[in-house]
C-alpha cells in the first residue's frame, strides 16, 4: 500500500473514510500542498475541513517539512478531508517510524470504519418505514 523511496525522499500512500479515497504523494519541501490541481485552501474551503487535513502534521511539528501532491476521488469533501489526513499520518509514519506514538496518540493511523448503511428493499430508507396504517 505505502511505498518509500529512501533516495528521493518520497512517498505515496493511501487513505479512505467512508466512500472517499485519497492517494497522497509526499516529498520533502517548503510545506505546499495541492488537492486535485487545485491549492488547498481553494479546494477545503471551511478552516474544520482544512483543521483535519492538518492535524497530522500539527501532531508530528511537521508544518513545513513537506510537500502534498493528492488525488481525491468520491464521497464528499468532508470525507475526502478524512481520507486525506488518514494518508498524510501514513506518510508521515512511513518517513519516519519514530512519528509512530505521536500520530496513534492522536488516533491518526486508524481507518474509520463507519459506512452508510444501504437501503433495504420495501423501505424507504435502512430504518425508516413507511406510515403504518391500523385499517
Amino acid at each position: 500500500m505505502a511505498t518509500a523511496t529512501p533516495a528521493s525522499e518520497s512517498t505515496a500512500t493511501t487513505g479512505r473514510r467512508k466512500t472517499a479515497v485519497a492517494r497522497v504523494h509526499i516529498v520533502t519541501g517548503t510545506g505546499k500542498i495541492r488537492v486535485n490541481g487545485r491549492s488547498f485552501d481553494d479546494y477545503f474551503p471551511t478552516v474544520s475541513q482544512q483543521n483535519t487535513v492538518l492535524k497530522p502534521f500539527e501532531a508530528v511539528n511537521a508544518m513545513k517539512s513537506y510537500d502534498v501532491e493528492a488525488k481525491t476521488t468520491g464521497g464528499g469533501l468532508q470525507g475526502q478531508a478524512g481520507a486525506l489526513s488518514l494518508a498524510i499520518a501514513r506518510a508521515l509514519n512511513e518517513f519516519n517510524p519514530e512519528h509512530r506514538a505521536a500520530l496513534k496518540v492522536e488516533s491518526l493511523l486508524t481507518r474509520d470504519p463507519r459506512m452508510r448503511e444501504r437501503k433495504k428493499p420495501g423501505r424507504p430508507g435502512a430504518r425508516k418505514r413507511f406510515q403504518f396504517s391500523k385499517r
